[in-house]
């Protein structure tokens, strides 16, 4: 077990939250601000202690060097607005600027960084940047259990520079994983999609051993199919997944679970015409964009004999209506079954809160890389950083 922020006396302290306020942005403001919200224990927790509070995080894909749609500012408004208290900014992380706003920060005071990806040294976990974050703190607390599998200079390199804890995300993220990981009640039934097979190896090995039944959509249904000898047009197909789709098939036996019906076009766009047909029956100019409503009730079928359902990963082409409809179907259904579903990754959480459901579901990661790696029994960088119990 880790310590967490309430393990120690932050009272009066410089307190550093690594937060992963990664969210998606729509003409400059936050669209989806579920990650912010989900940070929201920590911050309060801290600021009813009375500590001082400087937020990191990074946003976006910056190669290393400031980009303007990918500053903080609009995460530090709608941070304002949830708490009703000003969060003020700064246009950098590291320098003399923000080593001054750290001094003149006062206990109840929050300060958010600029995105710490707009250093290389960021992602490189350059010791001299790691330590420019932490100058003038007291304390670190990582409460990015999202950014917890990589070893970066603002999730693990801080943490050899300052007392490192959990924050009350990262914790019940570790706490309620670790028991899935530990003690799931059975019969299992895992749920995987996204693009390719080679993404998930290893928790597709590991729940061969585990699960009862493992179901396969998205875009790495394609290449199972393939491998099986069925032909899938013009869609997506990681070639090089081939041997290994077969691999897993020869594993796996009879709980692995393709799809019977997809969903086919001539052009993934929105509100392209399409048909379902049989996967048995994909035209050679068709394109599967999703899983059909057989495939559906299959899955459903499937799960609803289980006690416990991990699922990461959409099973169409999530962001393309009206190839959502796959994804969003099943996650209105899981929620509506008894049985304790744990989803993880940004387009399947999407899939459950766009249905209404997430409060059905045993639990919602906040991480979808970390939320496999952990899945597949690996040690994340930024959990195995901070101090133990």
């Amino acid at each position: 077990m880790k310590k967490t922020v309430k393990d120690i006396d932050v009272s009066g302290k410089k307190v550093l939250v690594r937060n992963d306020f990664n969210v998606p942005l729509i003409h400059g403001e936050v669209s989806d601000d579920t990650r912010i919200r989900a940070a929201l224990p920590t911050i309060e927790y801290l600021i009813e202690q009375n500590a001082a509070i400087v937020l990191c995080s990074h946003l976006g894909r910056p190669k290393g060097t400031p980009e303007e749609k990918y500053r903080m500012k609009p995460v530090a408004r709608r941070l304002t607005e949830i708490l009703n208290t000003v969060v003020g900014t700064v246009d950098d992380c590291i320098g003399p600027r923000v080593e001054a706003m750290k001094n003149d920060l006062v206990p109840g005071e929050i300060l958010l960084l600029e995105n710490t990806r707009f250093h290389a040294g960021e992602k490189k976990n350059d010791a001299g940047f790691a330590a420019e974050l932490a100058k003038g703190m007291d304390i670190f607390v990582n409460d990015a259990f999202g950014a917890a599998h990589r070893a970066h200079a603002s999730t693990e390199g801080v943490a050899r520079h300052l007392p490192a804890v959990a924050g009350l995300l990262m914790d019940r993220e570790i706490s309620v994983l670790q028991q899935l990981v530990d003690n799931p009640e059975t019969p299992i039934t895992a749920i995987f999609g996204g693009a390719k097979i080679s993404d998930k190896i290893g928790v597709l090995e590991r729940f061969i051993e585990k699960a009862d039944y493992i179901l396969i959509g998205g875009g790495m249904a394609n290449t199972f199919l393939k491998a099986r000898g069925l032909e899938v047009g013009q869609s997506f197909l990681a070639e090089e997944d081939l041997d290994t789709a077969k691999e897993i098939l020869e594993k796996a036996g009879d709980k692995l679970i393709l799809p019977v019906d997809v969903v086919v076009t001539k052009e993934i766009k929105k509100n392209a015409d399409c048909e379902t047909v049989s996967v048995e029956d994909v035209p050679a100019d068709g394109r599967i964009a999703d899983v059909g409503s057989g495939t559906v009730d299959l899955f459903i079928e499937k799960a609803s004999g289980s006690r416990t359902v991990l699922w990461n990963g959409p099973l169409g082409v999530f962001e393309t209506p009206p190839f959502d409809k796959g994804t969003t179907e099943v996650a209105r259904r899981l929620g509506d079954l008894d049985v304790n579903t744990y989803v993880g990754g940004g387009d399947s959480v999407a899939a459950v809160n766009n249905a209404g459901v997430e409060n059905r579901m045993a639990h919602v990661s906040t991480g979808g890389g970390a939320f496999l790696e952990f899945m597949e029994g690996k040690t994340l960088p930024g959990v195995a950083a901070l101090q133990d119990k």
